[in-house]
């Protein structure tokens, strides 16, 4: 990959959104016990752990798809029980070594956004019952779904907190 800086105004406004969003999510996470991060204290199966760990996996994977295309994405009968997992926090994971990945993400994130040589460079998307037969999207567009997603899901993360011990992150 072409290393040059190319952080355009669009590209640093997308790396700001993000560490915002990341941000809630990490302090939804501050103070909190390894028990505390596995609760699942609502209707849903979501714990603040396994929503960090799922934002991480989730944003280098579609990371890997801007560089390396949708085979990163397929989805096979393991790579639906990875998924799975990838909200759960498994025996010697913790919050700290979580935090610690996410911040690696975070980083080859930034410096692909950077250095990509064009946001309109397009990749088709794997073949998937969520996505149409034939689609495509752009690096800008996976870029903005990454932000999205780590907002949709720092919001879960503070209604899960707030659930646990009634601190509010986000409110």
């Amino acid at each position: 990959m072409d290393t040059t800086t190319t952080m355009t105004a669009e590209r640093a406004d997308l790396l700001e959104s993000l560490e915002v969003h990341r941000a809630f999510l990490r302090q939804t996470l501050a103070g909190i016990t390894e028990e505390q991060a596995r609760l699942r204290p609502t209707a849903s199966t979501l714990s603040l752990g396994g929503l960090l760990k799922h934002v991480s996996l989730t944003e280098a994977r579609w990371i890997d798809f801007i560089l390396d295309g949708p085979a990163v994405m397929a989805m096979t009968p393991e790579s639906y029980a990875d998924h799975s997992r990838g909200f759960e926090l498994q025996d010697g994971e913790t919050v700290a070594g979580l935090l610690e990945e996410y911040d690696r993400v975070a980083a080859r994130t930034a410096e692909v956004l950077a250095s990509l040589p064009d946001l309109d460079a397009v990749q088709p998307l794997p073949e998937a019952p969520w996505f149409p037969a034939g689609a495509t999207r752009s690096a800008r567009r996976v870029f903005v779904h990454i932000v999205a997603e780590t907002a949709q899901h720092a919001g879960h993360a503070d209604i899960i907190r707030e659930t646990i011990d009634g601190a509010r992150t986000m409110g």
